[in-house]
């Protein structure tokens, strides 16, 4: 405390207390900010949390509650080590969250708050890593349900079980679909995605039969939002039949190069129809999914032009059973050029079939988010 005096009797605007090795506890934060804001003002004080015991965020909210009015952190918890604490958690907490929002003005708009889930992501995107799917208020998890009874009480009074609007901070509901969902979940979502059902329609229960038909193959849907609104679609008959993949085909050598290194090449090509026509497409990549994924979105004809801000933002495979013959899953997240992002899963023994499975999904729900018309029969 003698240092803090001395720096905020030399002029210092800020004295910042630092938990540098990340050690310390909230109930411990907040007994030494009580203390030094006896002899400094609480509008001088600042609070540098680390995160190595995962209390980064709970030591900088009991050090406001004390009365520090400085936080440091940085976006998504980066630093050295652990990490320092999340401005992403910290910044709704205090916006949204009455016992700071009704004492405090942090000068962050409800628009600017509304892009916090994007701002997020983007830094995500620039450090190319995939994004905490399980993170507090922004992650894909942060306002999910699986349970029916849980899904048919969120629809009657969301309070129940969101303890914030997913909207005010740019995420939203998500539903989960899964063998074992009820009705209320595929009717959530459906709902959500614009399709308005009845409880009694039929084709609910032959929706269910589909979606735990193919989990039993290995789909998982409560992963994959984009791959179950197909589906969905496919069988209610609202899908259009945009193209036709005729033959794809992945080449993978390895090779010398001019300087004598060994180097491994990989080209893929693809034949698709749009309406009459045969488009052809051949590109390299740094792995077969990549060249696909390339191959596939180089020439869609008529269609090209909707899916040219399409980009593949992660790539997830799981082995579900053992032997050089399991059935493999595979999860890609697409994001577009206005930043919104989905996920869709492909099951097959071959990889490059899963892969496939998920990369043709991820284009086609592009074209039906984008209301593109079908092909002209």
């Amino acid at each position: 405390m003698a240092c803090a005096q001395a720096a905020y009797d030399s002029g210092a605007r800020w004295v910042v207390l630092c938990d540098t090795n990340g050690g310390a506890l909230p109930h411990e934060v907040a007994a030494i900010v009580a203390a030094v804001a006896t002899c400094i003002p609480g509008t001088s004080l600042g609070i540098h949390a680390h995160n190595d015991t995962e209390q980064a965020v709970a030591n900088s909210l009991a050090a406001v509650r004390a009365g520090v009015r400085q936080i440091q952190g940085t976006l998504n918890g980066l630093g050295e080590r652990c990490g320092n604490a999340n401005l992403v958690s910290i910044i709704p907490t205090l916006k949204l969250k009455s016992e700071f929002a009704d004492r405090f003005e942090i000068t962050v708009s409800d628009d600017a708050l509304r892009s916090l889930r994007q701002t997020s992501r983007t830094l995500d995107t620039l450090l190319n890593r995939g994004s905490d799917r399980h993170a507090p208020y922004v992650g894909e998890s942060a306002f999910a349900t699986k349970a029916g009874i849980h899904a048919s009480a969120i629809l009657k009074e969301p309070a129940t079980y969101e303890h914030v609007d997913p909207g005010a901070v740019g995420n939203r509901r998500r539903v989960l679909v899964s063998d074992q969902a009820g009705r209320s979940n595929v009717l959530a979502e459906l709902e959500r995605v614009g399709i308005a059902l009845s409880k009694e329609d039929p084709r609910i229960t032959r929706l269910l039969e589909e979606v735990k038909e193919r989990e039993a193959m290995g789909y998982a849907y409560e992963a994959a939002d984009a791959s179950f609104e197909l589906l969905a679609r496919r069988v209610l008959g609202t899908v259009p039949a945009y193209f036709d993949v005729e033959q794809f085909d992945v080449k993978v050598e390895q090779r010398y190069n001019a300087e004598g290194r060994r180097m491994t090449a990989t080209m893929a090509v693809v034949k698709v129809r749009v309406d009459d026509e045969v488009l052809m497409s051949v590109a390299e990549g740094n792995g077969p999914v990549h060249a696909l994924d390339l191959a596939l979105r180089k020439d869609l004809g008529k269609y090209q032009r909707y899916i040219s801000g399409l980009t593949l933002t992660d790539y997830r495979v799981r082995i579900l059973n053992a032997g050089t013959e399991a059935v493999t899953r595979v999860l890609i997240e697409s994001e577009d050029e206005h930043g919104e992002h989905w996920t869709t899963v492909g099951v097959s023994p071959n990889i490059i079939e899963a892969s496939f499975q998920a990369l043709m999904d991820s284009i086609v729900f592009k074209l039906v988010k984008s209301a593109v018309p079908a092909a002209t029969p």
